[in-house]
């Protein structure tokens, strides 16, 4: 057992101790509270004062799957043969040795929504999954966690130059729409021939689709441009399908009607350059504007087009510009857990959950703070090398 002393301990759940105690058993956490007894069995530490928060969530990136100083060797985020691959997972295509993996366990990440990039309409399934562990199978926690859906720029630059649909955002939205209608007839066939005890012959590429239409995950939709976020939503709409909306950089201009529609947004990245016609609206602004308009939000880095380690300081601009300190800080916590479906593991700091911890010597948000400790799974995954540790048992 590991007890966490003198903690300033954000729960994420509204509860803060300015001086509390964290206790961890095994893989989980045990007690949260204001003073936990030590008992000789104990491992105390003394963050004297520190920010003891839950292990920071990324809620869209490509670690792993476009790895850091690999090249086209270590690139396997999209598969640019075919508009159309659901059945992609990207559990198989994630290299657990990728060096940024260790750069988000120092800056206080303890987990991530990993997959496909945006070059295919329908990119393939993410995975939810811890950033410390070799082998890839261990470390997850929801698979398939989404299915990643793409609309604008990106698809259209890549397929319309291999002459080949789409083309066009009709041509990307009428692609999505005959995948979804033929699942949606795959879907009914099966069931009328298991109700009648009849062989099925299942479709290997349409099995994909059945934890989106059952609404078991969401859609992940890439969406910039305001125009890209409806075309998202009308066909979300068409089908009573769950989604999330990935970047949704111009959806500042439509706050209300995004309350309206129900989705959550994931949104950035926003350190970044603006160079493509689709992001020319990026702004730190739209969290907060978003958030004040009652939408659930999380930010993302996009790694690596931002590199991941530089979550919190971005959530901190976000924080500046509109957002707030206590969102910006739930929006890489608990709201990301939520929007991600892994609130019942990660997120906050209740007992039950996974021991999951980042602690830092002040708000991580900003610039100057440092990580002091990351916890995974009730484990020491990173500790500062100048962080006082008193390891003798009281």
């Amino acid at each position: 057992m590991i007890l966490i002393i003198n903690g300033k301990i954000l729960t994420m759940t509204g509860k803060i101790y300015e001086k509390g105690s964290i206790l961890i058993k095994g893989r989980k956490i045990a007690q949260v509270a204001e003073y936990i007894k030590p008992t000789e069995d104990m491992q105390i530490i003394d963050v004297q004062g520190a920010w003891v928060m839950p292990g920071i969530i990324e809620a869209h990136c490509h670690l792993g799957i476009t790895e850091e100083k690999k090249g086209v060797e270590g690139d396997d985020c999209n598969e640019t043969t075919d508009p159309v691959t659901p059945y992609l997972r990207a559990i198989d295509g994630i290299n657990t040795l990728d060096a940024a993996f260790d750069e988000a366990v120092r800056a206080g990440i303890t987990s991530a929504m990993i997959g496909p990039g945006s070059a295919n309409v329908v990119g393939g399934q993410f995975v939810f999954m811890k950033t410390k562990g070799r082998v890839i199978d261990e470390m997850t926690l929801l698979e398939p966690a989404a299915m990643k859906v793409a609309f604008g720029e990106n698809t259209k630059r890549v397929y319309s130059g291999q002459k080949k649909m789409p083309a066009t955002r009709m041509a990307i939205a009428s692609l999505l729409r005959e995948a979804l209608f033929k699942a949606v007839q795959y879907k009914e066939k099966k069931e009328k021939a298991l109700q009648k005890g009849e062989t099925f012959e299942e479709d290997f590429k349409l099995e994909s689709w059945l934890p989106v239409l059952d609404k078991k995950i969401p859609l992940k939709a890439h969406v910039h441009r305001t125009d890209d976020i409806l075309t998202a939503v009308r066909i979300a709409k068409e089908y009573g399908l769950r989604m999330t909306l990935d970047h949704c950089s111009e959806g500042y201009l439509i706050p209300e009607e995004l309350k309206r529609f129900g989705f959550p947004a994931i949104v950035g990245p926003a350190l970044a350059s603006r160079n493509k016609i689709e992001v020319q609206n990026v702004s730190f602004k739209t969290p907060g504007i978003l958030y004040k308009a009652g939408i659930k939000i999380a930010i993302t880095t996009d790694h690596p087009v931002t590199p991941i380690q530089y979550l919190a300081k971005c959530a901190g601009f976000a924080a500046r510009d509109g957002l707030g300190v206590e969102a910006g800080l739930k929006a890489i916590t608990i709201s990301a857990a939520e929007i991600c479906g892994v609130a019942d593991r990660v997120g906050s700091l209740e007992p039950g959950k996974d021991a999951d911890i980042a602690i830092f010597n002040d708000n991580p948000m900003q610039t100057l703070t440092h990580t002091l400790y990351t916890f995974i799974n009730g484990e020491i995954a990173y500790s500062h090398e100048h962080v006082h540790t008193e390891k003798e048992v009281y």
